[in-house]
């Protein structure tokens, strides 16, 4: 009210700004100057002057304005999904080849949405949405909790890889005791974390005959091209790859070992349309 009379140089012509009537402008100036102790503006017949303590009130109420008409501006894009902030992580290091292009065209469609990938917060993405460390998580083993909301993404197959030559490829598929006779090469521990031993070895009791823990895809696979072992990973994995005749790929199981991957979020920020929109973009990179 005081920045709208001193602009407008009077009561009179800030009325219609302030959708009041004269009188009870005037009884709240009264209110005001009587609670403070001082003068707010000197009255001359032309125009109302401010004081020297209502230029300190002026200032700060255009401080204030200035930063609330901010806060609605961030509070709109927000709601209609144009900026916020993402943090992402994944249950698998292998998951992470597609974020980085998917990153760009994020930021092309929304300048101002800042998308984090937590590293930290690989094979233990749900923990960490439950510790408020994430926003999103991209997860094949969804935890049955309430306070979790899961969006299908897509499904893969995980396959295993082994040696072009090897006994193994003359199999229409893997079972159990033909893992647990070979070296498995995996890229990090825990072993319940790799979804062959999770989703398959594990419900049948059983373990590899040896593990060999290789963080970086291309290596572990030129180790399996040596004959030093098998690995397991999903087709799309190996696109970033190039693909060679030196390694074939057999099923796992008679049904195959099939998974569906989920981004996973808290049930409270499924009404925010930025995370809503950034995993309906990611669902699309995904499935192309």
């Amino acid at each position: 009210m005081i920045k709208t009379i001193a602009d407008e140089k009077g009561i009179t012509r800030s009325l219609d700004k302030l959708f009041l009537t004269q009188s009870a402008v005037s009884h709240q100036l009264r209110d005001i100057e009587e609670r403070m102790g001082v003068k707010l503006f000197y009255r001359t017949k032309k125009q109302w002057i401010l004081t020297e303590e209502g230029k300190i009130l002026y200032d700060t109420a255009t401080k204030v304005l200035s930063e609330l008409d901010l806060a609605n501006e961030k509070i709109n894009d927000l709601r209609i999904g144009h900026s916020g902030e993402i943090r992402i992580s994944t249950e698998c290091y292998t998951s992470y080849h597609w974020l980085p292009a998917f990153m760009v065209k994020m930021k092309l469609l929304y300048p101002r949405l800042d998308v984090k990938i937590v590293m930290e917060a690989t094979h233990k993405p749900l923990q960490k949405l439950l510790d408020n460390e994430l926003d999103v998580g991209i997860t094949s083993d969804p935890w049955d909790d309430k306070s979790i909301k899961y969006i299908e993404l897509f499904k893969d197959e995980v396959m295993a890889v082994v040696p072009t030559g090897h006994r193994l490829t003359e199999k229409k598929y893997l079972t159990a005791d033909d893992i647990t006779n070979e070296v498995l090469i995996i890229h990090s521990y825990p072993l319940d974390t790799v979804t062959v031993y999770q989703h398959f070895l594990k419900p049948l009791q059983k373990q590899p005959g040896n593990i060999i823990a290789i963080p970086l895809t291309e290596v572990a696979l030129e180790m399996v091209k040596a004959g030093m072992g098998i690995m397991t990973i999903p087709q799309w994995a190996l696109k970033p790859f190039t693909a060679s005749s030196a390694l074939t790929l057999v099923r796992i199981g008679p049904k195959g070992l099939i998974r569906t991957h989920y981004a996973a979020i808290r049930h409270e920020d499924a009404r925010k349309k930025y995370i809503t929109d950034f995993i309906e973009n990611l669902k699309e990179q995904l499935t192309k």
